[in-house]
C-alpha cells in the first residue's frame, strides 16, 4: 500500500518535497494501474483498487491523476508488475518488510540487497522475519469522525478485531478477509476512511540506540526512494533524541 509507510513523516526532508512527492505520486499510480489490472476497474467492486484511491486521496493527489492511471489499466497500457516482498536484518538486528512492484525482479532484488548491505544489515529469505509481524487489514480514521465509544461499538458491529482510538484517530483492526466487509460498514456510518489496507505490524519493537538508529534511517530512506519499493515496515523504535536530531 503506497503510502502506508509507518516512517513517512521520519522520513521527511525539508528542500525535497516536490521530488518526494513526484515519486510518491508515481508510485501511488503505479498501485492503482495494477489494482485495476488485477480486478475490476470499478473501486467499488474491487478492494484493492479502492484502497488505492483513498491512499492517493489522502496524499492529495489529483483527481485527473488517479483517473488517468485506472484509465491505463482499462486500456491494457503500462507494464506488467509482480508483487514482491523482500525481508531482512537492519541495523542493530532489526527486522525489515519491503513491499515492492516491479517489472523487473532481477534489478529490484539487487538494488534492495545492495541497500542492506551498504547499511551492514543483510537481506533474508521470504518468512525469516515476517513471523514476527501481524499481516492485517487496517483502516484510519480522523480523531473528528466519532468519540471513542461511537467507533468502538460501530467497529464491534462491523466485526472487527480490534479498535484503538487517541488523540491522532481511531484505528480499526481487521483479519485480512474482513477488510472489505468492516470498511463498508464503517462508511455507511462515518464515511470514506483517511487510510485503508493491509500491513505488516510488529508484534513487538526494539528500541535502537542513536548510531545504529542513524543507519537505519538511511537504510529505510534508500529504500523509499527506490521507485519500485511501495511500502517498508520494522520492528523498532528510535530513541527520542535520534527523532529530535531527525527533526531539526
Amino acid at each position: 500500500m503506497a503510502g502506508h509507510s509507518q516512517f513517512k513523516n521520519i522520513m521527511h526532508r525539508k528542500g525535497r518535497q516536490d521530488a518526494a512527492r513526484s515519486k510518491l505520486f508515481g508510485k501511488l499510480a503505479r498501485e492503482i494501474t495494477v489494482s485495476a489490472k488485477m480486478g475490476l476497474p470499478d473501486p467499488a467492486m474491487n478492494p484493492r483498487l479502492r484502497a488505492a484511491i483513498i491512499a492517493a486521496r489522502a496524499e492529495n493527489m489529483p483527481k485527473d491523476n488517479i483517473e488517468r492511471a485506472i484509465k491505463k489499466a482499462a486500456g491494457g497500457e503500462g507494464d506488467n508488475y509482480d508483487n514482491i516482498r523482500y525481508e531482512g536484518y537492519g541495523p542493530g538486528g532489526v527486522a525489515l518488510i519491503v513491499e515492492a512492484l516491479t517489472d523487473n525482479r532481477t534489478r529490484t532484488v539487487s538494488e534492495v540487497r545492495s541497500f542492506f548491505t551498504k547499511s551492514g544489515g543483510s537481506l533474508a529469505e521470504t518468512g525469516a522475519v515476517s513471523f514476527m509481524f501481524n499481516h492485517i487489514g487496517l483502516i484510519e480514521y480522523d480523531r473528528a469522525k466519532a468519540s471513542d465509544d461511537a467507533m468502538l461499538e460501530a467497529g464491534i458491529e462491523a466485526g472487527a478485531d480490534d479498535v484503538i482510538s487517541s488523540d491522532e484517530g481511531h484505528e480499526i483492526v481487521t483479519a485480512i478477509e474482513s477488510l472489505n466487509e468492516v470498511q463498508k460498514a464503517l462508511e455507511a456510518k462515518f464515511g470514506e476512511p483517511k487510510k485503508s489496507g493491509l500491513i505488516w505490524r510488529p508484534q513487538n519493537t526494539i528500541v535502537v540506540d542513536d548510531e545504529a538508529g542513524e543507519k537505519l534511517m538511511k537504510l529505510v530512506e534508500n529504500l523509499e526512494e527506490n521507485d519500485d519499493v511501495q511500502n517498508v515496515y520494522g520492528n523498532f523504535e528510535i530513541s527520542e533524541s535520534l527523532m529530535a536530531k531527525l527533526s531539526a
